[in-house]
Order: structure tokens, then C-alpha cells, then sequence
């Protein structure tokens, strides 16, 4: 096997990020990520701004809201009426629920009000409108390989495979 002599991010590199992530001083998340650079694999602000860091190298990346999960959309505030929903689906405010419209389109949205006929759902991605500070660490690079270059994304088994039959992921 030949020697892997990547230093550096660029494209077609695979990444190992060490991260904590913050929005206004909170911790939000953190741990390692894997990932392959240039595949748009990663929210836009964050790959464009690990470009040429070298193995090793820590940095503070702070990611504007419109080059993360971008601008919270009032629009993306939804009526529903009440009778789509199974009567055993329980709805519980300001909670996350994972729900599938009549194209089969899996999405998430969170309960903001409930009414007798309706409820409202808020389809913004819950970091929408805020901007992200990134403190990372590149602990790990190599060359992708030619199978996950042409995929423009590393293998990961069935985890995006939004269908029940995970043979075609």
C-alpha cells in the first residue's frame, strides 16, 4: 500500500476534525467528524474555511448564519391541519418530530402552537439564523480513495438511507 504523505486539507482529502461547537458562548456540540473536503459534505462557512489548514493545526472558525444552516425563513413557519396528523401521534411542543408528507418526503419539524384545528410547525433548521464558532483541530488526513471521490462522499453503510430497503444506499 502506498505511503499517505497528505499534510494538508484540499480537495479529495479525507478529514478527521476534532470540534466543539458554540453559538453565543453555549456549547452545542462536539467530537471528532469524518469527512471527505470539497464535497460539500460539511455546511459551506466550515469547509471553505479549513481549506489549506496543515495536519495538527488548531483554529477558531466562526461561520456566519447565511454560510451555515442560513437566515431563519418566517416562511418556514407552517399551518397544519390537525387532522393530518394519526390520532396516536403524540405533539408536544418546542420538540423536534420527525414526520413524512404524502410524497413520501421525510423532513423534521417542531411544534411552535397547537390550536383546536391546527398546528403550527417550524421547518427551519434549529441553527438557522445563527452564526457558529468552530474551535478545531485537523487530527487526522488521507487520500481519498477512488470509490469515495466518485461517490463525493465517504462509505458509511446505510445511515442516509431514508428508505426501508437499505440494498440501493
Amino acid at each position: 500500500m502506498a505511503e499517505n504523505n497528505v499534510s494538508k486539507i484540499e480537495k479529495n482529502v479525507v478529514v478527521t476534525l476534532d470540534y466543539r461547537l458554540e453559538v453565543n458562548g453555549n456549547k452545542i456540540d462536539s467530537g471528532p467528524i469524518q469527512f471527505l473536503q470539497g464535497h460539500g459534505n460539511i455546511i459551506p462557512g466550515l469547509e471553505s474555511q479549513i481549506e489549506g489548514m496543515d495536519l495538527g493545526e488548531e483554529r477558531e472558525i466562526m461561520v456566519k448564519a447565511q454560510d451555515a444552516y442560513g437566515e431563519y425563513d418566517a416562511e418556514l413557519e407552517i399551518d397544519v391541519p390537525l387532522s393530518t396528523f394519526p390520532e396516536d401521534f403524540e405533539i408536544k411542543l418546542g420538540h423536534p418530530m420527525r414526520m413524512q408528507d404524502g410524497e413520501g418526503h421525510v423532513f423534521t419539524g417542531v411544534a411552535v402552537a397547537i390550536s383546536d384545528d391546527t398546528v403550527k410547525l417550524n421547518l427551519n433548521h434549529p441553527l438557522a439564523g445563527k452564526d457558529l464558532l468552530f474551535k478545531t483541530k485537523v487530527t487526522d488526513l488521507r487520500s481519498a480513495t477512488a470509490e469515495e471521490i466518485e461517490r463525493g462522499s465517504l462509505a458509511r453503510g446505510c445511515s442516509g438511507c431514508s428508505s426501508g430497503d437499505c440494498s440501493d444506499c
